[in-house]
Parts: structure tokens; C-alpha cells; sequence
């Protein structure tokens, strides 16, 4: 467990953060390269506009090795995880009858795209994860013959509930079902293997885990299920000859730049790019055993509290950043609100408070927590 806080975050003393799960704090180099990239822009315009094209080169080898892509031609820069999910929900082919099968605890992003597919007769099927022995066999007892696809959050956003990918991806090879992860809480906070996974589609958004800005995220596609996905936006960007301005006719992308239409976020992959270098010169292995640590820390304490109840895994089957837990007599809204006061940022999630701490959060913050939680619960 960290004992000191990570240089590269500077937040004020007196704030406890513990909300990656919902927008993260940026690094010291983030904000460098924001301010740097803002002075160089209004100092001389445009003319570093080459330079500016490796970062984004850069960005997309980052996202390359951050989820172990075969190649930066199955990475395309999006604007959130829930324009990605929609790539895939409008761009497939679908015929009345096929099925989605996913999890009833998903956020609205893998939800609401899947569900307005409802017009064209595909069914979008919820699974109570807790149906069956585990998970998995959960989500599988809905699949039948006309199940196109699984969607699923690689962790669960509320109480942090953690899948077994590989499993599930080996289930979607043998059945000819595409699989498509929503992992906008696991990259930047735990290992992700897009290969192991099996995965056809992955998606998430830089403002979390990854402690980027928001507005801008990744979007992996395998090449044969890109090959499947037909094109919903169109632009300059997006074509094979993308500088070749009076390319008539045109044809689009072979690669993933086929979802980027138009003109790339310059800023966002600035700041992307510095906070991507902080996770990668520490190392996913470090950042996730330390995040583990600070989220199994937290959850051990809470689960001896006698006036807490923790709603997310016990410490030793905790495999995600997120620990869920609700007072047992007091209200979640005023335990919330108190937290709030105290400068301790934390989320309302589900039926419970939601802390998600990061790999440089340090021990005695917890504590603090912690400490600030105890003194609400015996007001």
C-alpha cells in the first residue's frame, strides 16, 4: 500500500479523493501539457501542427499496450465509450428476433443503445447475475440460437463487481457470439488483455482510471468484427486517402480510423497521452496491486465496522477499485453529505456510498476516511 502520495499528483491537502470510478484529478503532467499545449497554440498557431500528429501516434501506442492490441490499426480515438457502443449497436446488421444478452447492474451507457435496437425487434435480455452458481453461468443460461452478441462491463460500476473475461470470451468462440466489453473501469486501474479476452469490441472512456480528461476515449475493434461493423458517421478523416482532399471516389479506412470522421481532439490527446505515460512508467502490474491493496484495506476496515455494511466482495475476493458500503442506521444521503463536507470525494451508487481509490492514494488518506466515516455514523 502506498505511503506516500505519487509526485505526480499534486491535489490540495485537504481533499481526499476517492472517486476514480467517476472523474478522476489529472497528474502534474497533464496539466503541464494542457498549459504548454495552450501557450504554444496561441503563440504560433497551428505551425507545430506535424509534431502535434505524433502524439497522437503516440497516444494510440499507449492504448496499444495499456490493453495488449495486436496493432495501433485496431485503436480509434472516440469521443466517449458511449459513441463506441454505439458504433457497434448501428453498425451491425441485425434481423427481428436476435437477441443481446447482458447484466441487469450495467450503467445506462451499455444499455440505452442496446435497448433502442428494440424498434428493428432485436431483444435486449438483462441477466440477474446472481441466477445461477456464478456469474458467468448467469449470463450464459440466456444465451440461445439467436443470440448475436454478449455486451458486458469488464467491472460493474456500482459495487465493482469484477467478470471473468476469459471465460466468457473462450464461451463466445465456441458459440459464434460477438463479445463486446465496456472496460471503462478497469483500464488505467487493473491489467486488461484484449488478446486473452478474445474480445471482438472494447470501449472506454480517459476520465477515470486512466486520469485523463473527458471527451475523449478508445475504441478497439478485432479486423474481422470491424470488417462486420457498417460505417453510421462519415467525414474527411475517416477516408483511406485521409489528405488527399479531392479524392473522388472515396473509401473508407481499413483500419480503425474508419470510426474517427473527422478532426482529432488535439487537446484531449495531449492531455491523454501525459496521464497514459504516468501508468506506464510505473507499471500496470505496480498501479494494480497498489490499487487492490488501498481497495482491500478499505473494504477489510469497513467490513469490521459494526455501524457499515459492505455491499461490494469481501477483501480477499475484491479484484476491482471499487468498495461499496452503506451505514446500517444512518441514511446513505446524510453519510454522503458528510463525506461531502469533509472534502472526501466519493460517489451515491447503487444502494450504497462508493469509494474508489487509485494506486497513489496513500494510507493515511484512508484512514482519514475512514476515521470521517466512523465520526458520521456515531453523530
Amino acid at each position: 500500500m502506498t505511503k506516500t502520495q505519487h509526485p505526480e499528483f499534486h491535489l490540495d491537502s485537504q481533499i481526499i479523493h476517492l472517486n476514480h470510478a467517476a472523474v478522476a484529478p489529472w497528474p502534474q503532467r497533464t496539466v503541464n501539457a494542457v498549459a504548454n499545449f495552450a501557450r504554444e497554440n496561441g503563440a504560433v498557431g497551428s505551425t507545430n501542427y506535424l509534431h502535434w500528429l505524433t502524439i497522437e501516434k503516440t497516444l494510440k501506442k499507449q492504448l496499444k499496450q495499456l490493453i495488449n492490441a495486436p496493432s495501433i490499426n485496431d485503436i480509434a480515438l472516440v469521443k466517449n465509450t458511449s459513441e463506441a457502443l454505439s458504433f457497434v449497436a448501428y453498425g451491425l446488421n441485425w434481423n427481428s428476433g436476435d437477441n443481446i444478452v447482458s447484466s441487469n447492474i450495467e450503467f445506462p451507457s451499455n444499455r440505452i443503445p442496446w435497448q433502442s435496437l428494440k424498434n428493428q425487434g432485436v431483444e435486449f435480455r438483462q441477466t440477474d447475475l446472481q441466477q445461477d452458481k456464478t456469474p458467468e453461468a448467469s449470463l450464459f443460461s440466456n444465451v440461445d440460437k439467436n443470440t448475436r452478441l454478449i455486451t458486458i462491463s469488464s467491472v460493474q460500476f456500482a459495487a465493482g463487481q469484477h467478470l471473468d473475461l476469459e471465460m466468457i470470451g473462450d464461451f463466445c468462440q465456441q458459440h459464434g457470439i460477438l463479445f463486446c466489453i465496456d472496460a471503462i473501469q478497469s483500464l488505467g486501474a487493473i491489467k486488461f488483455d484484449v488478446q486473452r479476452y478474445q474480445a471482438d469490441f472494447v470501449m472506454a472512456d480517459g476520465h477515470k482510471w486512466m486520469c485523463g480528461p473527458e471527451g475523449l476515449g478508445v475504441f478497439y475493434s478485432r479486423p474481422d468484427s470491424r470488417k462486420r461493423l457498417k460505417l453510421t458517421q462519415f467525414g474527411w478523416h475517416m477516408i483511406k486517402d485521409t489528405h488527399d482532399y479531392e479524392n473522388q471516389p472515396w473509401e473508407a479506412h481499413s483500419t480503425a480510423q474508419r470510426f474517427e470522421c473527422g478532426s482529432p481532439n488535439m487537446l484531449g490527446i495531449h492531455a491523454l497521452s501525459a496521464s497514459l505515460s504516468v501508468l506506464l512508467e510505473v507499471g500496470m502490474d505496480t498501479v494494480e496491486q497498489q490499487l487492490l491493496a488501498n481497495a482491500r484495506y478499505l473494504a477489510s476496515e469497513i467490513q469490521q465496522h459494526k455501524q457499515l455494511l459492505l455491499l461490494s466482495a469481501s477483501p480477499t475476493q475484491l479484484n476491482s477499485g471499487i468498495v461499496l458500503f452503506k451505514p446500517k442506521t444512518l441514511t446513505k444521503q446524510r453519510l454522503f453529505n458528510y463525506l461531502q463536507n469533509k472534502q472526501v470525494l466519493c460517489a451515491m451508487r447503487g444502494d450504497g456510498i462508493r469509494f474508489s481509490p487509485h494506486f497513489y492514494n496513500t494510507l493515511d488518506q484512508l484512514k482519514h476516511a475512514l476515521t470521517l466515516v466512523d465520526e458520521a455514523t456515531t453523530l
